[in-house]
């Protein structure tokens, strides 16, 4: 059997000297960070512990750039962000037991959202693995069995040799579609030993491709080229595959109305006459869907938001194009199209026929009316005046970053995103906390742009301590935080449910004097003024901080 070897990577021979001869003091840590920038990093994020310190300690030997964050989760929101925005691998370096436990929840996020994080956690050292109770510091029974069922794929390492396999074997499970969070986890005395082997050089960690099937394209280009009403829900993975493009073309070409789930924001330009926006909690949009005769789901699994909390109940043929094989007709039966987006797309665009509907676009105006007038009945004057003014000061290419708060949940309906990959939310695990941090890891990817963030002055309690990192990198990023004086959204959910709220009420701090102190300028503002303020602080160098008192309410559920 003969072998092809043109495509392996060749050194040099100044590269091949260097083999032969590696640099003194360097230990399993420089593997570690010799393997990243032998992969493509160019930022890391993390927090130092002491079972981690070799890896730490080989970071100042590296090219690699350290954005350390005040809380693992917080990190690992970072890490999140950067690789939404980036498509590329975000590396998280972690402590073993509780620093590794902390990152978790935005682990999780990472998963819902197909973010890729590559988390590298240390552990106990090897002498103590293998689930005994050895009394060492930090020390879990089986640390990889907290992980397992969040991220794509976990790898270990017991040796030295081991650290590059591992790391490229994470890198490429993290960037293969669907994209998402990986974990390897390297013991202390690994990662501190020194080691004679030769320096990490280039690295092939290409991510597979994932192609539909040529015979599922055809059924399912048949199917859209003779429907009578077809429509097109638009997912994350629409923006994560970057096929916006192919998206909009498939649309026009068979004329098909298409509405984005709040994970696909911007992933179809808002004012296009075939966009029914992101009205996804609402039953005319509900109706017009299931009313399809054929409907397309492209990067969707039709999970809770998505379907309307369940109560979407398609009557025509649903195609489900989805990346992510437990999403596939997990909610609703349909031809399932395993692939990633932007490859079914292109195939379908190729495969359809033209289809012309010269009502289209009035249906599409007819429902969005409807949802317009049902909005307007509501008195909430307010909620729409303060999201005019962030959408008002906010530049269309500044990406933003929503946590889990009640001008949140009206963005996600009502926000024009205008740009693929610019609007984006933690309501994949829905977690608190998210909008600060990941507002931190978006900067650092891309400090040339402002950032905004959005909390409520619950979820901003989770983050006030990366004010710190803000101003110790000096990043470019406005915090918007609408304070309420507690948990806004479950104040609203227990007060409809039982008559009265438990636990969501909160003693909050002077939110301006607490950022002056870590040296960020804040300014107190008001819906009137909010969207000069926020113009303002967005345009300055550097961290931000612009608290807006306010009592927001959601519109009322069509669910129910």
């Amino acid at each position: 059997m003969s072998h092809d070897h043109d495509d392996r990577p060749q050194l040099t021979a100044a590269q091949a000297a260097a083999v032969l001869n590696p640099p003194p003091g360097r230990n399993g840590g420089d593997l570690v960070v010799e393997t990243l920038q032998g992969l493509g990093a160019t930022t890391v994020f993390g927090l130092p512990g002491q079972h981690a310190l070799g890896m730490f300690d080989a970071l100042r030997r590296s090219s690699l750039r350290y954005v350390g964050l005040r809380v693992e989760n917080n990190a690992g929101f970072a890490a999140d962000a950067y690789g939404r925005i980036t498509g590329e691998v975000a590396p998280l370096l972690l402590s073993t037991g509780p620093g590794a436990l902390t990152s978790l929840a935005a682990l999780q996020e990472a998963a819902a959202a197909s973010a890729p994080v590559l988390a590298i956690s240390s552990q106990i050292p090897t002498a103590g693995l293998g689930g005994g109770r050895h009394g060492y510091l930090h020390e879990l029974r089986d640390q990889q069995a907290s992980v397992r069922d969040i991220v794509k794929s976990v790898h270990t390492v017991r040796t030295a040799s081991q650290i590059p396999s591992a790391v490229a074997a994470a890198w490429e499970s993290a960037l293969t579609a669907p994209h998402g969070p990986v974990w390897v986890e390297i013991p202390q005395d690994v990662l501190l030993a020194e080691t004679t082997l030769p320096v990490v050089s280039a690295m092939d960690a290409s991510p597979r491709e994932l192609y539909p099937r040529p015979e599922l394209t055809v059924a399912a280009a048949h199917l859209l080229s003779h429907a009578e009403r077809p429509v097109i829900i638009a997912g994350g993975g629409v923006v994560r595959s970057d096929a916006s493009g192919k998206l909009r073309a498939l649309a026009e070409k068979i004329d098909a109305p298409v509405v984005t789930t709040f994970g696909g924001k911007g992933a179809f330009p808002w004012e296009h006459p075939l966009s029914l926006r992101s009205w996804l909690e609402d039953r005319h949009t509900t109706d017009f869907l299931e009313d399809a005769d054929v409907l397309l789901v492209v990067g969707s699994g039709l999970g809770e938001l998505s379907s309307n909390y369940h109560t979407f109940r398609p009557r025509g043929r649903v195609i489900q194009i989805e990346a992510d094989a437990g999403k596939l007709e997990s909610n609703h039966p349909a031809l399932g199209i395993h692939s990633d987006a932007r490859e079914a797309l292109a195939d379908l665009l190729e495969a359809v026929e033209r289809r012309e509907d010269p009502d289209a676009a009035e249906r599409v105006r007819t429902v969005l009316e409807k949802v317009r007038v049902r909005i307007e009945a509501q008195d909430l004057t307010l909620e729409q005046q303060v999201l005019a003014a962030v959408r008002e000061a906010l530049p269309d290419t500044a990406p933003s970053f929503w946590d889990m708060t009640i001008l949140a949940y009206w963005a996600w309906s009502a926000f024009d995103a205008r740009r693929p990959n610019t609007m984006h939310s933690a309501q994949g695990a829905g977690g608190l906390g998210y909008g600060f941090p990941a507002a931190i890891g978006a900067a650092a990817a891309d400090p040339t742009k402002p950032v905004l963030a959005v909390s409520g002055d619950g979820g901003a309690m989770y983050s006030i301590a990366e004010l710190a990192t803000a101003r110790q990198y000096d990043l470019p990023l406005t915090w918007l935080i609408v304070d309420d004086g507690g948990y806004g959204i479950l104040r609203e959910y227990m007060t409809g449910a039982f008559g009265e709220t438990t636990g969501t009420e909160l003693a909050r701090p002077d939110f301006v004097a607490l950022a002056e102190s870590f040296g960020v300028p804040a300014v107190r503002t008001a819906p009137e003024s909010l969207a000069a303020d926020l113009a303002k602080a967005l345009a300055a160098p550097g961290p931000s901080v612009v608290v807006l008192p306010a009592l927001l309410r959601m519109f009322e559920p069509t669910h129910l």
